[in-house]
């Protein structure tokens, strides 16, 4: 299968991105330690650094990941960071998977909700009920109600651990007496406790009296009371064995007992919250919380369904104007440029179609360029597309380059006396002296200028091949400025690429979290001076007089040599030369991934116990590691060439979630993700790096092999071949990860949510083609940009008899799905009470 390709099947692809800002009024009223975290209904999947001593607290944290699972509430938890007690959870943000699409790509702030036990649940339960009619010794009737509950799937960890589960079945109502309402009748049955499990398999069955006759009559004349029917219901609550502390709640159902009134009844439920969980009089004082959130829903289908839509927007780049393209309208309708920029980029990249339609788009760009100085400043959509570009491809050039000093930099601020560099007059600490601090920034600048111009040896080759084309056009548009082939690049690769990573290198991967006030200070001083060496004709003394501060005029007099300019140039002139570049010596490995989890001792002495320890682990296209700690050597390494399959493990070998294994030359090696998300990022991740591999196995085993046999197939032999067949192939680029038929469908849906601009659009054209004469301002399609109406007319038909015609495909899936999926399956369980 070709990279991207989504074989024969329907894919849901779900994704989250989106930042946590800031938080303000916070309760206590008093100066604290606080974090964030993100979770999927009750499972911690992202975390942010902890901010001290504040009541207001900025995170500045972006998030980006793919979600693996259903779910039902997305949650935003504020904690008080505790360090000898248990953090304390202040106050929540949730907010259902349906009402996420309200707030997609919106700043908002949230009021922060109390959080209550009873409203903190997931997973779902399968329960069976039936009614029976049983005859008793003395010849009287009674209706029997069977309960039987089967199982539970995805209950939450409790502590980070699985739980020890129980079911509690209840029949709830009024009982009857003489056909009166008595008291309130409340029968309640217990299961056993199934040890540290989120699935439990119950299979146990209750039964109840519902109704009692006075007598035996036949029994296509008995009834059972109307009354007793609608008030009647089974709940089941699902709790945790608290063993010494008090147990705590999970979720419960009701099923109203009236389902029952023709045949049996069985399906799958959602575990709900209490229904007086989560009510309290104090919403109001526990503070906010404000967050962007873009959660996406791709139903992929099979890659030919995509053939129309993905070559006419591979063709854009050959469509004159370039205006007329459905690349370019496809930026022109999106309210956002950045909605339509992600995938399309990424789908560009993929078919190796980037580089001419970014030259294109610059050209157009161009067009409207009065003065050299202003080449590619502004967000345009060729601007965005090379920031994009930038981002995918530059990854590990950034990794390669900035990284080691930015550790050693951050390091240094947290583990020693940090040198100051404050150089504002008004923001100098007292005591401090400027003409040090001064000299303290310029060792840093000076440090990250080296890295930066000794790097061309490593920018990506596409990267070279963009800036090479933007060079030439600026200069082809301003020849008589000598100046702009530099400008033309440097706006890029040092204003939109190095020196903000300098400023955000939690953006970039190059930190774990967003730096603290007085690093992110620092860094942005740095920033700031990166930008201006790299602008290499802003270095005259005629432009020291343009600083907004003087301060920082001031410190760029010191800046005044050749060599700085010089080195600038030569920088630039290899970055944008499409000559190949040798590089010295061997290739150094890519850095992939690299995050602490859990490792499966693997008793490789005779000694050796089979516990679970904490590790660091790191992969790269070389090999994959695992150390005692963060920059320390490697304890085991596995050649990236010898790893023969890696798959998830099921829960039931060890009684953990998040699992999956290793299969090398040796025994498995077991480890165990601390999300769901972390645990598919490093699945991929591995799976992507080693598909080349020649031995890769063809079956594994889905458990362990413990006590003797295999728990999947209870084979006895530890050697012998797998008994499930490995997953399918992943696409096969390590370095940049592209889903060509997602990204596809993707703009699909871009396309179909500005259906009404598209039309409106066709109109423009269609005036514009039948008025000749001058156009008239303002009108209804000035906003958009119609250089040649009659092939832009072209495009838009184009696009809309593609966009019906899968329409009808996404239609067709629907049907299906609906029809495949009952309501009350495992795949689509029932919500509420059953009417």
């Amino acid at each position: 299968m070709a990279a991207g390709d989504g074989g024969d099947e329907v894919r849901v692809l779900q994704n989250l991105r989106g930042k946590i800002y800031d938080a303000k009024h916070l309760v206590p009223n008093k100066m604290r330690d606080f974090f964030c975290t993100i979770n999927l209904d009750q499972e911690e999947v992202f975390r942010t650094q902890v901010v001290e001593k504040s009541l207001s607290p900025y995170f500045g944290e972006e998030f980006y990941f793919e979600i693996p699972r259903t779910f039902q509430w997305l949650s935003f938890y504020i904690y008080d960071k505790s360090v000898l007690q248990k953090d304390l959870r202040i106050g929540k943000v949730s907010i259902k998977k349906e009402d996420l699409c309200k707030y997609t790509g919106k700043e908002n702030w949230f009021m922060l909700q109390p959080i209550d036990s009873n409203s903190e649940v997931q997973g779902k339960v399968h329960l069976e009920l039936k009614l029976n009619e049983l005859i008793t010794d003395n010849g009287s009737v009674c209706q029997q109600l069977v309960v039987h509950i089967k199982e539970c799937h995805g209950l939450p960890l409790i502590n980070g651990q699985n739980c020890d589960p129980y079911a509690t079945v209840s029949l709830v109502g009024p009982s009857r007496k003489h056909g009166v309402d008595c008291q309130r009748r409340n029968d309640q049955k217990k299961t056993k406790v199934k040890k540290k499990t989120s699935n439990p398999q119950f299979n146990e069955t209750f039964y109840f009296e519902v109704t009692r006759s006075s007598s035996y009559t036949k029994k296509s004349q008995f009834q059972v009371e109307e009354e007793d029917i609608e008030k009647l219901e089974v709940r089941v609550d699902l709790w945790n064995n608290g063993n010494l502390v008090q147990d705590v709640f999970l979720g419960e159902i009701k099923v109203p007992v009236k389902v029952l009134r023709n045949d049996s009844f069985q399906a799958w439920y959602l575990l709900q919250p209490r229904e007086n969980g989560n009510k309290s009089s104090k919403t109001d004082d526990l503070g906010s919380l404000r967050l962007n959130i873009c959660y996406t829903e791709d139903c992929v289908l099979p890659s030919e369904y995509y053939g129309s839509l993905r070559n006419l927007l591979l063709k854009s780049s050959d469509v004159q104007p370039i205006s007329a393209s459905a690349a370019y309208i496809l930026s022109e309708v999106c309210r956002d440029k950045y909605d339509a920029v992600l995938p399309l980029v990424r789908l560009l990249l993929h078919h190796h179609k980037l580089v001419p339609f970014v030259a294109a788009v610059a050209e157009l760009d161009l067009k409207d360029t009065q003065e050299a100085n202003t080449v590619f400043r502004g967000n345009s959509l060729a601007t965005r597309c090379v920031d994009e570009m930038m981002k995918i491809v530059g990854k590990h050039y950034l990794k390669v380059t900035l990284k080691p000093v930015i550790d050693e930099f951050c390091l240094f601020q947290i583990c020693e006396s940090p040198k100051p560099c404050e150089i504002d007059p008004i923001k100098i600490k007292e005591g401090d002296n400027v003409e040090i601090n001064m000299e303290n920034l310029r060792y840093y600048v000076d440090k990250v200028f080296r890295e930066i111009v000794r790097s061309s040896i490593s920018c990506p080759t596409l990267m070279c091949d963009v800036f090479y084309s933007l060079r030439h056009l600026a200069a082809k548009r301003f020849p008589n400025d000598p100046h702009v082939q530099y400008s033309a690049v440097s706006s890029f690769v040092f204003l939109r690429f190095f020196a903000v990573a300098v400023v955000s290198p939690h953006t970039f991967h190059l930190r774990p979290h967003h730096p603290d006030a007085q690093t992110s200070r620092t860094l942005t001083l740095i920033s700031k001076a990166i930008q201006t060496l790299g602008s290499w004709g802003s270095l005259t003394k005629s432009k020291l007089s343009s600083f907004k501060e003087t301060f920082m005029c001031e410190f760029f007099k010191t800046f005044q040599e050749e060599k700085f300019t010089e080195s600038v140039k030569k920088f630039l002139d290899d970055v944008s030369s499409t000559e190949s570049k040798e590089p010295s010596g061997v290739s150094e490995p890519v850095h992939l991934k690299e995050g602490e989890m859990y490792k499966r001792a693997q008793g490789r002495t005779r000694i050796g116990k089979k516990n679970f320890k904490k590790r660091w682990f790191c992969l790269t296209s070389r090999e994959f590691t695992y150390h005692k700690q963060q920059d320390k050597e490697p304890i085991f390494t596995i050649p990236i060439k010898n790893i023969l399959a890696v798959e998830k493990l099921d829960e039931n070998s060890f009684n953990k979630k998040n699992m999956f294994q290793i299969l090398h030359g040796e025994k498995p090696l077991y480890i165990q993700a601390n999300n769901c998300v972390e645990a598919s990022e490093w699945i991929e991740a591995l799976c992507r790096v080693t598909r080349s591999n020649q031995k890769r196995l063809s079956f594994y085993h889905p458990s362990a092999f413990l006590n003797g046999n295999w728990l999947c197939c209870k084979a006895t032999i530890e050697n012998t071949v797998g008994c499930a067949p490995c997953t399918a192939d992943v696409p096969a680029d390590t370095q940049i990860e592209i889903d060509g038929d997602r990204e596809t469908e993707r703009i699909y849906s871009l396309f179909t949510i500005n259906m009404s601009k598209l039309q409106k659009l066709e109109e423009a054209c269609g005036s514009i083609a039948v008025y000749q004469g001058p156009r008239k301002e303002p009108d209804d399609y000035s906003n958009f940009t119609i250089e040649d109406s009659v092939a832009t007319f072209h495009t838009l038909k184009q696009i809309t008899d593609i966009i019906d015609k899968l329409n009808e495909s996404h239609e067709k899936y629907r049907k299906k799905r609906s029809s495949s999926a009952k309501y009350g399956s495992e795949e689509n369980p029932i919500v509420g009470k059953v009417s």
